[in-house]
């Protein structure tokens, strides 16, 4: 149909439209049948209704309404009617209303499966012994060796200009030294332990690249951890400070001439705001210039303040941070290798093997994952409460819903003891594997511990390995007990992480650059964790068989190579580590 201006405009024609093809012959019948008059308009008394009661009811409301043009005042409340009926405000429903199953995978069934497979779990005889079997895979080009370059070379970029570059490159070559300090760096690292590495790393990486001094960072005070523990309470500074000697300069404190233009008190010196994953550009255009006309500049916070794609000279100052400089203070590295050498006699029989596992299923980590368990009530009400405690009003802002089924579909839920016991015995590890577990204040630990002790009696943990007197000066620090764990973890054959965060991630890199580049880490595949938890068809033999499918696969994601926007904490090859016996052929190749 052809578009026509319906409007009458005055004192102006406008063409009539066409004509309108002539009706079928059926329409047709005699001068205006149908119920249309002769003009063709539609009036009640051209229609006859039909012969049954109800068209006749019909037809009398219709005529009546459009006899007094009242059907114009029912339109909007026929129409708000309809709307209504269809959202669903308003239901006239008198069958039984559907009641749509949850999805596969989005409810918390893993009690019920544990149940069903004990039976058949307890009687199975087959498993070798799967801590001698279970690393297989290597990297086709040979292993990797720890390489770390000590020396300042190729970090021209923290000088301002050309003359700077030689005057840097000349003092290198007399005295072995550094140069000039352009000034000093002060940053605050926040966070728990292994987010307080990243800021050290960091900051030792652009106060070389800026060629400035880097005073020892401040650990920030935060409201879940509770730590006051500072540098020297975690770390060894003079062995931190030896190990970076003549490539950055490290130091305890600020000279008093220097701190007296701001009162003695680094509150006054000016916070620089930098936004998260800057690159190295930032630093050498904005933050340099300021250093060299303040002398002196904080940073806070300055956990992820560097993007992990830099130039290989600052990479490498990550790496010696990491990976050399950062040793745990005596009395934590005492009390952690005294753990190790205690794990190792009690798996005597296993070659001195045992299985670590970093469980997060701490009341604090529960409450933000938003999952939901099998507690009922009582958890609804502590997840309630410690959410917020620990994060107020974050999770009841308006707008915000929180959809626990999809979160635990997206593999995103921790992973409980239980489920963990299920997963490493359908792996192969057997009820007299020895298991190491680093965690924090398990949530209902009576209830959910219960199962995974079924399953691995020989289990230990720091406060069943050590006496309470050898754990006192660690208690209340979560810092330092974190550390202890990380120490046990790092030397056990096989590392098992559930809920991923900074202490999977830093451990997966340092094993990888003890263990010849192979990571020995178990990462389960959590979203089919979940639709296999969550099936009640599922019998032994065939969880089984998918648990050593996900086992496989660990091993042979063990070798990784860094990828241009990944952390070097995670994955030291190639930045950290030298490849052995490189050939011409092997430069190609591929992790298996």
């Amino acid at each position: 149909m052809h578009a026509y201006n319906r409007i009458p405009s005055s004192g102006h024609t406008t063409p009539s439209p066409p004509q309108s093809p002539l009706r079928s012959p059926r329409y047709r019948h005699g001068s205006g049948g149908g119920g249309r008059s002769k003009s063709g308009r539609f009036t009640p008394s051209s229609y006859q209704p039909g012969k049954s009661l109800a068209h006749r009811l019909a037809w009398f409301l219709l005529s009546a309404l459009l006899r007094r043009q009242g059907f114009f005042l029912f339109a909007p409340l026929i129409y708000i009617s309809g709307m209504l009926l269809y959202m669903g405000t308003v239901s006239f429903d008198v069958g039984p209303v559907i009641d749509h199953k949850p999805a596969p995978g989005s409810v918390y069934r893993s009690p019920q499966i544990y149940e069903k497979l004990r039976p058949e779990m307890d009687a199975d005889n087959s498993s070798a012994d799967a801590l001698s079997t279970i690393w297989k895979k290597s990297y086709r080009s040979g292993e990797w060796r720890q390489c770390i370059k000590k020396s300042s070379e190729g970090l021209q970029y923290s000088c301002v200009d050309r003359e700077k570059v030689k005057e840097h490159e000349k003092s290198l070559s007399e005295d072995k030294g550094l140069p000039e300090s352009n000034g000093y760096i002060y940053v605050e690292a926040n966070g728990g332990l292994n987010q307080q590495r990243t800021s050290i790393c960091n900051a030792v990486a652009v106060a070389g690249f800026l060629n400035a001094t880097l005073l020892l960072p401040n650990f920030h005070y935060h409201s879940i951890w509770r730590d006051p523990s500072k540098f020297e309470d975690i770390y060894d500074v003079d062995y931190f400070i030896r190990t970076l000697e003549n490539i950055v300069r490290v130091v305890d404190k600020i000279p008093e001439y220097l701190m007296e233009r701001y009162d003695n008190n680094m509150t006054n010196v000016q916070n620089f705001r930098v936004k998260a994953w800057a690159p190295v550009q930032y630093y050498r255009d904005v933050v340099l210039p300021r250093l060299l006309e303040e002398r002196v500049i904080r940073i806070s916070p300055f956990a992820n303040r560097l993007s992990f794609d830099v130039p290989p000279a600052v990479q490498r100052l990550r790496c010696l941070a990491n990976y050399e400089a950062l040793r745990f203070s005596n009395p934590i590295l005492t009390m952690g290798e005294t753990l190790v050498a205690r794990m190792k006699e009690h798996s005597a029989s296993h070659g001195g093997k045992y299985v670590s596992v970093h469980l997060r299923f701490e009341e604090d980590m529960v409450a933000f994952s938003c999952c939901v368990f099998d507690g009922g009530e009582q958890e609804a009400k502590d997840m309630k409460e410690a959410r917020e405690r620990g994060w107020k009003g974050k999770f009841t802002k308006p707008g915000r819903t929180i959809r626990p089924g999809a979160i635990r579909l997206n593999g995103k839920c921790p992973l409980t003891p239980l489920e963990v016991g299920l997963m490493l015995r359908g792996m192969g590890f057997d009820k007299n594997t020895y298991i190491y577990l680093a965690s924090g204040k398990i949530y209902n630990s009576e209830k959910y511990m219960a199962p995974l002790l079924e399953m691995f009696p020989n289990l230990l943990t720091k406060d069943m390995l050590a006496l309470d007197k050898e754990l006192d000066p660690f208690k209340n620090y979560s810092s330092r007990m974190a550390a202890i764990d990380y120490t046990v973890c790092l030397h056990s054959e096989v590392f098992v992480t559930t809920q991923g965060g900074n202490f999977p991630h830093f451990l997966m890199g340092h094993r990888r650059f003890l263990y010849g580049g192979h990571s020995k880490t178990i990462r389960p595949d959590k979203r089919k964790l979940a639709l296999l938890f969550d099936n009640p068809k599922i019998g032994w033999k065939s969880f089984k068989r998918h648990m050593m499918n996900m086992r496989s696969h660990s091993d042979s994601k063990g070798f990784e190579l860094k990828r241009p926007n990944d952390s070097v904490y995670s994955y030291p090859c190639p930045d950290c580590m030298c490849r052995v016996n490189k050939t011409e052929d092997s430069r190609s190749s591929s992790v298996t």
